[in-house]
């Protein structure tokens, strides 16, 4: 349906001031920055994607996002063209966008207002999960759960752990670990002994996954430096060798580690941990469940969590029929999104969290996808202008939830240390996907301006480093936000 029928719908009007409320509730946030006098050192992006080590000076610390509800002014004036024009243009000539592509939208009407070489391939980073979390919130309930089990191995005394997709179990003590809501190692552990069978060796079964662990575009280095771990079926707290730190070195083998975890719990020698399959008619002794999708999903995005990501990618080929593997998971999340209604042309992904530096998506998409979760809702929820049905039953706008994953500017997740130093007008009414490579920095969300309109943006900038390039995307953001664009 296009936008102009849309909004000849009966009651609409109705349904757009609902959508606004939500819209501004997601995003008014004050930020209360403490002065300090201390400046810290630290890596100079939050630790999405590094490929590298510069170090920077922080902002002052503590950051504190509380949060101030309030609606958007009903007649509040319609951005337009020549405004938007107007606002980014002492902005968007910096040189330290290097190759820069963008896109900005009207959230309520769904015009695209202002484009800067859109349909550019670019690569995305880690904005690159916007698509991946679209297509699962497409394609799949949000209480869909991830199963782990244990079963009779092949021989006396024999377990085997049976990996389902889920990297989130945790062994910690107290059951708290990386993720909230993980699956408990200690349950399976507890179960495995209530069965009453003899454990004196385990096999763990990663045939849930296929093809290779690592994607076309990834580093060795990415895992001691915590960004990602090789992909295989059943992890511990993502793979982290320190269980409660974000960016942590990751075991380059998580599935035998995971099972060399449940054999120092049962007691038995690790050195009799190998991988394998189980037997056709193996006997369940015990199963754990994952955390909802819908808490992964938003996980993954405050944190740019790349196991996650590329997990969700493999649930999603699962559920759609395809291999679960890179080239499953990309194939079926290029299917749904195909089938939502989106263009996808220009985009090729190797992986689903966009770690890899091969991948490349248009601003054009990533705004698009921003653009189709913030418009209003049509009558009786079928459908929107990307061409997006929901079943009976389902809500009215799958991809509204999005909105809320994403990061608060100088308040939550990967935006917390941006905009407390400069640009400090965005802090709290930006609310955006960060990405960072070496080789790129990006910034896909929303943003309220002057005159209480939603704007959504893909901000893309490549061949720059980020210590030049992130600042440069913040004050672009942050224009947007000051422009009373009518």
């Amino acid at each position: 349906m296009s936008v102009k029928n849309k909004q000849n719908i009966g009651g609409l009007e109705a349904k757009r001031r609902k959508r606004t409320w939500i819209v501004v509730t997601s995003a008014l946030v004050v930020v209360v920055v403490a002065i300090a006098a201390v400046v810290l050192t630290v890596k100079p992006w939050t630790e999405e994607f590094r490929h590298g080590g510069l170090t920077i000076a922080a902002p002052p610390s503590p950051v504190k996002a509380l949060p101030q509800v309030a609606p958007a002014p009903v007649t509040a004036p319609a951005p337009s063209a020549s405004g938007l024009a107007a606002a980014l243009a002492p902005v968007v000539g910096n040189p330290d966008l290097g190759i820069f592509a963008a896109s900005v939208s009207d959230g309520d009407s769904g015009q695209v207002l202002w484009t800067q070489d859109a349909d550019k391939p670019m690569i995305p980073s880690s904005t690159a999960k916007i698509i991946t979390v679209a297509a699962a919130l497409l394609a799949l309930p949000g209480d869909h759960r991830l199963t782990t089990t244990v079963v009779s191995g092949a021989t006396p005394g024999e377990i085997v752990l049976v990996g389902g997709g889920d990297p989130t179990i945790t062994a910690q003590p107290d059951g708290k670990g990386y993720y909230p809501g993980s699956a408990k190692l200690s349950d399976l552990v507890a179960q495995v002994k209530a069965a009453g069978q003899r454990v004196d060796s385990i096999v763990v079964d990663t045939s849930a996954y296929a093809g290779p662990t690592m994607a076309p575009g990834w580093e060795a280095p990415d895992i001691a430096g915590g960004s990602i771990a090789p992909m295989e079926s059943v992890m511990i707290d993502g793979g982290r060798l320190d269980p409660l730190v974000e960016y942590s070195p990751r075991t380059d083998a998580p599935a035998l580690d995971a099972g060399r975890k449940l054999a120092a719990e049962l007691g038995v020698d690790p050195a009799r941990v190998k991988l394998g399959t189980k037997p056709a008619g193996a006997k369940q002794l015990a199963s754990v469940e994952s955390a909802p999708l819908r808490d992964r999903l938003r996980d993954l995005m405050i944190h740019s969590d790349n196991v996650l990501a590329e997990a969700v990618g493999r649930e999603l080929a699962v559920a759609t029929g395809q291999e679960p593997s890179f080239t499953g998971a990309v194939t079926a999340m290029s299917t749904v999104l195909r089938a939502a209604g989106f263009d996808l042309t220009g985009m090729t992904m190797l992986d689903n969290s966009g770690l890899s530096t091969d991948d490349r998506i248009p601003a054009r998409l990533l705004n698009r996808v921003l653009t189709v979760a913030a418009l209003p809702d049509t009558a009786g929820g079928q459908g929107n202008s990307s061409g997006v049905t929901t079943s009976a039953g389902a809500a009215d706008d799958p991809l509204a939830t999005m909105l809320d994953y994403l990061p608060v500017a100088g308040g939550t997740g990967s935006l917390a240390s941006r905009y407390v130093l400069r640009d400090r007008a965005g802090a709290g009414w930006v609310r955006a996907k960060t990405g960072t490579l070496s080789v790129a920095s990006t910034l896909v969300g929303y943003v309220l301006d002057r005159d209480g309109r939603v704007l959504t943006f893909a901000l893309m900038s490549n061949e720059r480093p980020p210590e030049a390039s992130r600042p440069a995307l913040d004050a672009v953001a942050t224009a947007l936000r000051n422009c009373g664009c009518s």
